[in-house]
């Protein structure tokens, strides 16, 4: 097999006998899917393996977390070598095995979760001193080659494949730091590490930091094991970012990371103020109000007690102290006129709100004896109505029953007619006020325009005529004449003027006609309208229910008085225009006795 592009030589076979050697020459106690799994690696080709390795995940997943059973898994998958071969394998290339990348970050999972918990028995300081340093560097090998092809790859959907392996990586790789904790020193002076820190990257460069400060989470004491090269190394990366980047996510890992540093190791503090003095700047003026000020505020802190800009922050502090105590002794000043304020608006407020109670009181009194008046009314009224069926004989029961049930049925439908009449004249109201506006504004519209059609088509407005001299009146007179010779009258015959004659009279009698009907559809609608008028004075001025008589009912179910007047007036006009003299009657042949105006008469 070739790892990364170098031929690494046939995979060794594993050797159970090795782990055999520690529990007895017998396979007895030993799972048989590890026992198979071993003896296929075994006899599988190199490109079969991975894929063949990747069955110990489904193995690992059967056994309940912190068991003794999956204790024992972990042993047996170390005795017989298959941890060391997920090690070998990783160095691979995975262009031509199946699943590509995808295999290679299985495998690291795979690998990261068969070391956490591990603890052999037998050769544990080969596994302390070779097998994890060895684990560890594959998963920071792949990582890194994962970050090549990220940072190669023009297609986004493979870079983003590629991101999200990468990630998966450094996961593995922090929880296998996690359950060795002694392997994070390692790890952290690796240069590999470092290599996979130094990037321009925004994407893999914030999880590194994010990386970063998950090993440095594991072991807060860690930083006193490692050489003050690599820290310095760590610190230019950081810092560097802090610099050149503003992405919000780089910025808070990276201030969490100096913090923890910072808190945890002092001579990371000495180091800082020594051979960074620009930071505390740069990190105030670029990284503050960002959304996380309060790791910043104490990364600055600590910054300025430990470096000669120390005495300066103290001062300023002093200097502020100060000045919020001065601003406050001027606010206590003023606080009596403060306090008179807040209690007149309080006392307006109390005032209002008592005013708000008492109409609110008032209302509901008010509703209260409405609520009275009309139970009382009621039962006035039914007293009054048990009085009447008292008085009313049997025989008539039916009838007054029938009576009050058409009276309140009346009742009801003029009490709706009159809302309902209210509510459309309100609406009518406001449609015919919206229509005078519209008639206004339309009149204003047109008379613009017809002012300015006139000006574009130099029409001036009408000045009179002008005088005539006689020298103009000759010109007119000489122009009339010559027209009458050109245009000479035509003689018409006596009969054809007899027979214009009697066209006109028939075309007069037809138009005295029709106006004679139009007058007498006119007079027709005047006197409905005369009428309604009437029938609604008679209404108003009508006596209340309790207080009518049935000679007040007969003016409204009987309109005989009026027809006989009005018939006996049109036969006196009649007959006095009959007895007219023959003088008065011209012209009105077709003339209606309805429609006679009697002061012609007279």
């Amino acid at each position: 097999m070739s790892a990364s592009g170098r031929d690494c030589g046939p995979l060794p076979a594993p050797s159970p006998a090795s782990g055999c050697a520690a529990v007895g020459s017998s396979d007895q106690g030993v799972d048989s899917k590890i026992l198979n799994l071993a003896t296929e690696v075994a006899e599988s080709s190199d490109d079969k393996i991975p894929v063949l390795l990747l069955k110990l995940k489904e193995i690992l997943e059967g056994p309940p977390l912190g068991s003794k059973e999956l204790k024992k898994l972990k042993e047996d998958i170390y005795y017989y070598d298959l941890i060391q071969y997920c090690v070998l394998v990783l160095a691979q290339d995975y262009y031509h095995v199946p699943g590509s990348w995808y295999t290679a970050v299985q495998l690291a999972e795979v690998l990261s979760t068969a070391c956490v918990g591990l603890d052999p028995k037998q050769e544990a300081e080969e596994f302390y001193s070779k097998v994890l340093p060895s684990a560890a560097d594959s998963l920071i090998l792949l990582a890194r080659r994962l970050q090549t092809r990220f940072l190669k790859t023009a297609e986004e959907a493979d870079k983003q494949d590629f991101l999200r392996y990468f990630h998966n990586v450094t996961d593995s790789l922090c929880w296998l730091l996690s359950g060795h904790v002694q392997l994070a020193q390692y790890v952290l002076q690796s240069d590999h590490l470092l290599q996979l820190l130094l990037t321009d990257d925004v994407e893999t460069g914030a999880i590194m930091v994010s990386a970063l400060l998950g090993i440095l989470q594991v072991n807060r004491t860690l930083l006193f094991s490692v050489k003050e090269k690599n820290i310095r190394l760590i610190l230019d990366e950081l810092i560097y970012k802090l610099s050149a980047t503003t992405n919000p996510v780089i910025g808070s890992t990276s201030i969490k990371v100096l913090l923890m540093m910072v808190e945890s190791h002092p001579p990371t503090l000495r180091i800082l103020c020594t051979s960074y003095i620009g930071l505390c700047p740069l990190l105030s003026k670029q990284w503050t109000g960002r959304g996380f000020d309060k790791e910043l505020s104490q990364l600055l802190e600590l910054l300025y007690a430990g470096s000669s800009e120390g005495r300066f922050y103290r001062a300023a502090c002093l200097i502020q102290a100060a000045w919020r105590a001065h601003q406050t002794r001027k606010q206590m000043k003023n606080l009596p006129k403060v306090v008179t304020n807040l209690q007149r608006c309080f006392r307006a407020k109390r005032e209002q709100e008592m005013q708000r109670q008492e109409k609110r009181r008032e209302e509901e009194e008010l509703k209260h004896q409405l609520r009275l008046r009309r139970h009382q009314a009621l039962r006035q009224f039914r007293q009054r109505q048990l009085s009447l069926l008292e008085i009313v004989p049997a025989s008539e029961m039916d009838k007054y029953l029938q009576e009050e049930k058409e009276r309140s049925a009346l009742l009801i439908q003029k009490v709706w007619h009159g809302h309902r009449q209210r509510r459309n004249f309100t609406q009518q109201k406001q449609a015919l006020k919206e229509f005078k506006a519209a008639v206004i504004v339309q009149r204003a519209i047109l008379k613009f325009l017809q002012r300015r059609r006139n000006l574009r088509t130099g029409i001036l407005p009408w000045q009179g005529p002008k005088g005539l001299t006689d020298t103009r009146r000759l010109e007119l007179r000489a122009k009339l004449d010559e027209y009458v010779k050109l245009h000479p009258v035509s003689q018409v015959s006596e009969e054809r003027t007899n027979e214009r004659h009697c066209q006109a009279q028939e075309m007069l009698g037809q138009y005295l006609m029709s106006r004679n009907l139009e007058r007498k559809s006119e007079q027709r609608q005047e006197a409905l309208l005369a009428q309604i008028n009437t029938d609604i004075e008679l209404l108003m001025n009508a006596p209340s229910l309790k207080e009518a008589t049935k000679k007040d009912t007969e003016v409204f179910n009987s309109r005989c008085g009026p027809v006989a007047a009005r018939a006996r007036q049109s036969h006196n006009t009649l007959l006095q225009f009959t007895r007219g003299p023959w003088w008065k009657k011209l012209g009105d042949e077709f003339l209606d006795p309805e429609d006679m105006d009697f002061d012609l008469v007279l």
